[in-house]
């Protein structure tokens, strides 16, 4: 049976608001749900991540252009921003037509639903939150349409909309408790932070040689020669970070081996730790851009575990996996060779941050960490490039992602107004597993000038140059360019992020007063 068609403004304000409170309730029940049975079920989770999965290369670069860091809460803001227009236009539908609107809350929940079945890893009860969705949403805003819609001539006028606030306020107002309740249920899950605190690393066999005192400038505005931990960026698929107990979790090492290995996290901490810098750099870091970063890692040689495994030798890949799904083709020869490609435990001295891989992840010299650096990495699979592919070669990035020669400048800031007189340009270079001999630098398309290179830390870090200028007024364009430590000069011919990562001179614009 149908409703009468309802016309007034009036009329549509409440069915949209009846619509939003049914989303409201569902969505604060199920993300309870999650908290206490499976909290990597979440529905804005499974689909927040699925979009991730699904969006095309040219999406991702332009949200983390857009976003950087804050690419995730960028998505959950839209999926929100989404489900409040659908939840009111299922309002309004529902308030014209019986059914319609509640059958499209009801499909929200069967998408929940499925996406969290289908996902990597997805556990006994992965269904259930995306059931419970769904139902409260059909339950919800079938009752609160009785309220829109009352039964003529038993309410004055002014009773029914006093009864419709209740109701609508009510359900909305049990929505945000149990949204509120699972947040702390799921905080108080978050006792792996004390695990994590608690760690007491193994002191390395092979520390890292002290910072030289000549490798930080001292110059304002200049990046850190040493990122700190909180300042790291941080570019994943998981928009629910993992939380492993290191008690739990394990390494599984399989594939074209002459013997399967696994090592438990005690049986890891017991093995020679090495410590080392090492710089990250993510592909989609534009020219100039700041998705890099150095730190002290501590770790056990992944050449040592994949020795102790037996390495067939056609093979020519390891396909690592993440603990959520997510893997990454890293060339074996980086994994096997003398460069401190690590299974890092420790960041900057302490344990890794859990949004950076804890309890373990990879540190690899000299490439992407899209085909690298995987955190909360749980296996390695030794096989080939013509056998299996990883998450974002898939995608149709690159398969080996070395680092490219790069440098940027700090200072001045872009588009800065500056004072006339003695001034200094500063900035980074990297290209790691290499090096950088040295850094050129032009203004206003005049003589390249070699600037001052700071004493790099090692060939797998980033290092920091100055040069002195003497500022005369007005509008500047100011270039620089690296020279690795093989003697090549960086190009300037620009390239996109896709598919192996952007490259070109930075270029900035100054104003001097």
């Amino acid at each position: 049976m149908s409703h009468a068609t309802r016309t007034t403004r009036g009329d549509r304000l409440r069915s949209a608001a009846a619509g939003l409170s049914a989303a409201v309730v569902a969505v604060g029940l199920a993300e309870l749900v999650a908290a206490v049975v499976e909290p990597s079920a979440s529905p804005f989770a499974v689909i927040g991540s699925g979009l991730i999965d699904l969006a095309p290369s040219w999406a991702k670069d332009a949200a983390i252009a857009l976003f950087g860091t804050g690419d995730k809460v960028a998505l959950i803001t839209g999926i929100a921003i989404v489900l409040v227009g659908v939840a009111a236009l299922a309002g309004i539908l529902e308030s014209r037509r019986a059914g319609v609107g509640s059958a499209i809350l009801g499909a929200l929940g069967v998408l929940a639903l499925v996406a969290a079945m289908i996902r990597p890893g997805a556990g006994p009860f992965a269904w259930l939150p995306g059931l419970v969705a769904g139902v409260a949403a059909v339950v919800a805003l079938r009752l609160l349409m009785r309220t829109v819609h009352p039964v003529p001539y038993l309410r004055a006028e002014h009773e029914e909309r006093r009864r419709f606030l209740l109701w609508t306020v009510g359900v909305a107002a049990t929505g945000l408790a149990a949204l509120a309740i699972g947040n702390v249920a799921r905080g108080a899950t978050r006792s792996i932070e004390a695990v994590r605190t608690m760690l007491r690393l193994p002191a390395p066999i092979t520390a890292a040689p002290a910072v030289p005192a000549a490798a930080e400038l001292d110059i304002p505005g200049l990046a850190s020669v040493v990122t700190p931990n909180t300042e790291f960026y941080r570019i994943d698929t998981a928009l629910i970070v993992p939380r492993i107990d290191p008690a739990d979790w394990s390494l599984r090492i399989h594939g074209m081996v002459e013997r399967e290995v696994v090592i438990t996290w005690d049986e890891l901490l017991t093995l020679p730790m090495t410590e080392t810098h090492v710089t990250l750099a993510c592909v989609s870091n534009e020219v100039g851009g700041d998705l890099i970063g150095n730190a002290r890692w501590l770790g056990h040689p992944i050449r040592e575990l994949l020795a102790r495994a037996g390495v067939d030798s056609d093979a020519d890949m390891v396909l690592s996996r993440s603990s959520d799904g997510f893997t990454a083709s890293t060339p074996i020869e980086a994994l096997t060779d003398d460069r401190d490609a690590l299974l890092a435990v420790g960041m900057n001295g302490d344990p890794l941050p859990i949004e950076h891989g804890f309890p373990v992840r990879m540190v690899v010299p000299g490439l992407y960490g899209y085909v690298s650096a995987t955190k909360w990495v749980t296996e390695l699979q030794v096989t080939r490039f013509d056998q299996a592919s990883a998450y974002w070669t898939d995608r149709g990035w690159s398969e080996r992602g070395p680092v490219k020669l790069q440098s940027r400048i700090d200072v001045p800031r872009p588009g800065q107004r500056i004072d006339a007189g003695d001034a200094v340009i500063a900035g980074m270079a990297w290209q790691q597993h290499v090096g950088v001999d040295g850094v050129e630098v032009r203004v206003d398309e005049g003589p390249w000038r070699r600037a001052e290179l700071a004493t790099a830390i090692s060939a797998d870090t980033w290092v920091q140059w100055r040069l002195p200028w003497t500022a005369e007024s007005g509008a500047h364009t100011i270039e620089c360019r690296a020279i690795s430590a093989d003697g090549e000069t960086q190009t300037s011919d620009p390239a996109d992020v896709v598919p192996d990562g952007a490259q070109g001179w930075h270029r900035i614009q100054v104003s001097v007063a």
